[in-house]
């Protein structure tokens, strides 16, 4: 196994700082993501965005790769493969369902991952989460359901790709810990994934749509937000915060994301949250709270991995 350095130079807080800024970032993206399917098809918004965003990141991670004291395995250059593979599932998916559904069952049915990864582990890795997990992520869903309004419109073809895209990014959540944690490596993991992730869009993209450079100029600010802030500093910061956050733990926080949406929806297009919102958002809130807090004041005698 590679001998990493970097998960000890951070500690919990500073970790948990860096998921929550991701979904900061995340959030006020959503606007960026939604207007530029109006001049161009998801899997061209996909490819423009990962492409810039993992070229960015390239010069760091190539330095990062040179600091690590043994090179990588045929074994984690797999997962890691693996990993980009999810990584895209997730994008397209996800951007694909939400060009058939409301944002309200998009907005919900993509935090179904909250759910799916506790239950990953236990039925696939065998690994139970802290008992936590299993009263907050229930919490979160609940936020997250009326936060999107309380409410679910006519089930359509859509939700059932952006259900999909919950179970890839579950996946992605789990891989994206753990390979971060092994390798010492999460920038590095990031580039790689954003450019796999750039070149299946792009692919995609000659195949099924007609990309065109009229389209990308018309959605440039789109690209530029979703490919700096969003790709290279938002998925990195999660790649770096979920070195130190169990992967179950790192969900739940993740679904702030829907917290700093609703305000970037507030603040850019005036809408308003209906008071059901407002509960939601504090059950959210308190759901990261406590599966961060109650580990800490309850903490066990930690069992050795074989």
């Amino acid at each position: 196994m590679t001998t990493a350095t970097a998960p000890a130079a951070m500690s919990r807080p500073v970790a948990l700082g860096c998921l929550l800024l991701a979904t900061v970032v995340w959030g006020l993206a959503f606007i960026a993501q939604k207007s530029a399917m109006d001049v161009m098809g998801p899997l061209t918004f996909l490819a423009a965005r990962y492409l810039l965003g993992g070229l960015l990141i390239v010069p760091l991670a190539l330095r990062e790769d040179r600091r690590q004291p043994e090179r990588l395995t045929r074994r984690q250059w797999l997962l890691i493969g693996f990993l980009s593979f999810n990584f895209f599932m997730g994008s397209w998916l996800q951007q694909a369902g939400l060009m058939h559904t409301t944002v309200t069952n998009g907005g919900f049915l993509t935090g179904l991952y909250v759910f799916f990864v506790p239950l990953i582990l236990l039925i696939i890795f065998r690994t139970p989460p802290h008992k936590i997990v299993w009263l907050c992520a229930p919490v979160a869903l609940i936020g997250l359901y009326l936060l999107n309004g309380a409410r679910l419109d006519g089930l359509n073809p859509g939700d059932g790709l952006v259900i999909g895209s919950a179970v890839f990014w579950a996946l992605h959540v789990l891989l994206l810990g753990f390979l971060a944690k092994e390798t010492g490596r999460p920038i590095l993991i990031s580039s790689a994934s954003f450019l796999i992730a750039g070149l299946l869009s792009l692919a995609g993209a000659f195949a099924i749509e007609t990309p065109t450079v009229e389209a990308l100029s018309l959605g440039w600010i789109e690209i530029l937000y979703a490919g700096v802030l969003s790709t290279a500093v938002g998925f990195t910061l999660q790649a770096i915060g979920q070195q130190h956050v169990p992967p179950a733990n790192a969900a739940i926080i993740l679904s702030a994301e829907s917290l700093f949406a609703a305000l970037g929806g507030a603040v850019v297009l005036g809408e308003r949250l209906l008071p059901l919102g407002y509960i939601g958002a504090g059950c959210i809130f308190m759901a990261i709270v406590l599966v961060e807090v109650i580990p800490t004041l309850r903490k066990r005698p930690a069992t050795p991995i074989p």
